[in-house]
């Protein structure tokens, strides 16, 4: 880690956007409303704690195997909670603690393995999370130390922790902060989104040893409840603003290229909706080189973004610039990679 970031002040994230949430506060259901209504509370609160705190220091030790410690916040707010079970430990009865615990093994065994990363920090990090996060909490969230899931509504969304995707998504965040350490807001903020479900899907196919082809491209498959009526997950990297349309949830808003890049000042500049932009260019990248995407598609944005050149403010050109230039340092100029790099930015409006 370079020692010049070690006193920065990491981010919260969740994974529902606020403007989805906003759309179901305002649902003609009062407790679809209500459960809207606090989780949008409980996030606001976060934020602002998360500014006034500074990251974790590096560890001294590295292990080629993770330290994970799963808690139990038993429906309060107070974290971490009660220790349920650590390294090594027995499954419990509790399938959430379960899918914590095998969640945080995935998301450190892509790292590892893929891209040689020890641990979030690369110094071993610790991986904790904390399950059953107060009542009718429709989120999960990255703290800046730890992963933290609700349990859902049971109508809109099930447990948070029944997508491994989404635990990679979270963790991801982790890894930026110790890294390029990307601004969130504006196009930063959607970049840091979206290396956040770039690696997300990626520990899900590797976990399920999928190839790009077979992969879904979702993130968050699983997660809506049984009264959506029309949607699949979040969010589609290989048709943003699919994801869902529903009287409930609303339609999915983001872009698949600039022309519908979307201005405003809500969630921090869009960086929710706009990080569909550089998930499509990610998902043609490893359409075009197929096999396992993180061979090769994932090794150019592992590059980019530990690399020490993606400065904190970077925008969508930036990153599409340092990505070509980091599969040209790697493989070589003018082979399939630097050629999927140039097909991929073009399609998105970026070329």
């Amino acid at each position: 880690m370079n020692a010049s970031h070690a006193h920065r002040h990491p981010v919260f994230c969740t994974v529902v956007p606020p403007h989805l949430l906003d759309k179901i506060a305002r649902s003609d259901d009062p407790a679809r409303a209500a459960a809207a209504r606090h989780t949008l509370e409980l996030d606001a609160s976060h934020r602002v704690r998360r500014q006034l705190a500074v990251l974790p220091p590096a560890t001294e030790t590295v292990s080629e195997t993770p330290e994970r410690t799963v808690y139990d916040a038993q429906h309060h707010t107070r974290l971490p909670g009660k220790k349920v079970r650590g390294e090594g430990g027995e499954a419990t009865r509790d399938a959430s603690v379960n899918r914590a615990y095998a969640g945080l093994g995935a998301t450190f065994e892509l790292y590892l393995k893929a891209f040689g990363r020890h641990s979030i920090d690369d110094a071993g990090l610790p991986l904790n999370a904390t399950v059953h996060y107060d009542r009718l909490y429709n989120n999960a969230f990255w703290d800046g130390s730890q992963m933290v899931f609700g349990d859902g509504d049971g109508d809109l969304f099930l447990d948070f922790t029944v997508s491994v995707d989404v635990i990679g998504h979270e963790l991801t965040h982790g890894v930026t902060q110790y890294t390029a350490d990307l601004a969130y807001h504006d196009q930063s903020g959607a970049l840091n989104e979206s290396l956040s479900d770039v690696f997300g899907s990626l520990i899900k196919q590797y976990s399920l040893d999928q190839t790009a082809e077979e992969a879904d491209w979702l993130i968050g498959a699983g997660l809506l409840g049984p009264d959506v009526d029309s949607g699949m997950a979040l969010r589609s990297m290989k048709a943003p603003g699919t994801a869902y349309e529903d009287d409930e949830l609303g339609k999915d808003p983001q872009p698949a290229t600039m022309d519908g890049y979307v201005r405003t000042s809500r969630d921090n500049g869009g960086v929710h909706i706009n990080s569909g932009i550089p998930n499509h260019a990610f998902y043609i990248v490893a359409s075009e080189l197929g096999g396992k995407a993180w061979e090769r598609a994932g090794r150019i944005w592992f590059d980019t973004l530990t690399g020490g050149a993606l400065a904190p403010n970077a925008d969508f050109a930036d990153f599409a610039r340092l990505t070509t230039a980091a599969a040209v340092a790697r493989y070589g100029e003018g082979g399939p990679e630097h050629q999927a790099l140039q097909k991929a930015w073009p399609a998105v409006g970026l070329g």
